[in-house]
């Protein structure tokens, strides 16, 4: 069957854009993308998107964004599956590239969240939860994820401090990421000590709303295609998604991400290897909570010891499994449905070895994995150099 390659990136700083539209922010991640594949003109476009129509009154993302980068008349979809969306998008090309229907393909993650602020904003990202019976009581995905932490350490028998290791370890890798949001350290014994936003979740515990957009260039080809301005062609050789209940009381398990453990299988058992082969997991670190359920429904740890990988240093760049590379949505920021796509191009750049300071040894296999709500919706992918 025919491969899927990607053979050019761009992406754009993460933070606050409030000067430049959702169109334009866009472009400025294609643009890039499309100077490093060295293409003009590309058969489709799936853009990623989980707030446009609450934040900018816009909803027919897809042809804008065609229309602006001067793509007018090809086929364009937007894709929206809450802060999955990034990774469905890039789902949705990969599935239409390996039917040889599409033979180029632009993935673009795009979102403008610092437009809105405090309850218009919590509102609007609580979208992503069950509306009639989560949002419509007053859960938000934050107060979602908070229940969830309480659970997991009354459980295991935990304290807010055991969890620290995994913000730690984000603002650690962001140091040398100049797109990222946050580039400070954070010390482990600051990270309990944070304001409350849904207790026991702090500021030090969940990922910044943001602003940003990246961008993938896929190719079609039986072979790997000859590298472009000098980039290796990076394949994806797995890919899977799944759903679980959105609702967290309709859920067998809160504290198993089903979704994440399916999509998972698929991914690893297309791609031909195990959880043993992976180098780096670039998983979807939006809380802490979802970081160590992300390792133990993924098959890396057991359940109700994942947060033992981040207090131990396993999840370090020097670690049996770096998580976050380059950050992580905690310290490189959040900016919703554009996170699966910025995951792929940082798991690029490690396979490419162009990570800098952050380059992982050896790195050969990535595992890219971006969640939906409080797990409702996964995309796992597995990419190879």
């Amino acid at each position: 069957m025919t491969n899927v390659y990607i053979t050019g990136i761009g992406q754009t700083p993460v933070g606050e854009h409030w000067q430049t539209s959702l169109r334009e922010l866009a472009w400025n991640a294609i643009e890039p993308a499309l100077t490093e594949a060295n293409l003009r003109y590309p058969d489709a476009l799936y853009v990623g998107n989980m707030l446009s129509g609450a934040i900018s009154g816009q909803e027919h993302v897809g042809a804008l964004v065609a229309d602006y980068c001067g793509f007018r008349g090809v086929e364009a979809v937007t894709i929206k599956a809450g802060q999955a969306s990034g990774g469905l998008a890039l789902r949705q090309a990969y599935l239409a590239l390996k039917s040889g229907l599409v033979e180029t393909a632009v993935v673009v993650g795009v979102e403008k969240m610092t437009d809105r602020a405090g309850s218009e904003l919590v509102s609007a990202v609580a979208t992503g939860l069950d509306a009639d019976y989560e949002a419509a009581q007053g859960l938000t995905l934050t107060a979602a994820a908070g229940l969830m932490l309480q659970r997991y350490m009354y459980q295991n028998g935990l304290e807010l401090r055991d969890m620290a290791g995994f913000s730690v370890n984000a603002h650690a890798n962001a140091r040398n990421n100049p797109n990222a949001m946050f580039r400070n350290t954070l010390k482990a014994e600051k990270f309990p000590a944070a304001a409350m936003v849904a207790s026991p979740v702090n500021m030090f515990d969940t990922a910044p709303d943001a602003d940003g957009a990246a961008a993938l260039v896929l190719v079609a080809a039986d072979a790997p295609p000859a590298p472009q301005n000098g980039m290796i062609p990076i394949q994806i050789v797995g890919s899977g998604v799944a759903t679980d209940a959105v609702a967290l009381h309709d859920r067998k398990d809160v504290l198993a991400f089903e979704a994440v453990k399916a999509s998972t299988a698929t991914a690893l058992r297309h791609a031909k290897v195990s959880n043993r082969d992976i180098d780096l997991f670039e998983l979807h670190d939006s809380f802490t909570i979802f970081s160590a359920l992300a390792l133990e429904s993924a098959g890396f740890a057991e359940a109700g010891k994942g947060w033992q990988m981040a207090q131990n240093g396993d999840i370090a760049l020097d670690g049996a499994l770096p998580i976050c590379t380059l950050g992580g949505a905690k310290a490189r920021g959040n900016p919703a449905g554009a996170t699966g796509v910025y995951q792929a191009i940082e798991a690029v750049m490690q396979l490419r070895g162009a990570a800098g300071d952050n380059q992982i040894e050896n790195a050969k296999t990535a595992m890219i994995q971006c969640i939906g709500g409080t797990g409702a919706s996964v995309a796992t992918h597995i990419l190879a150099v």
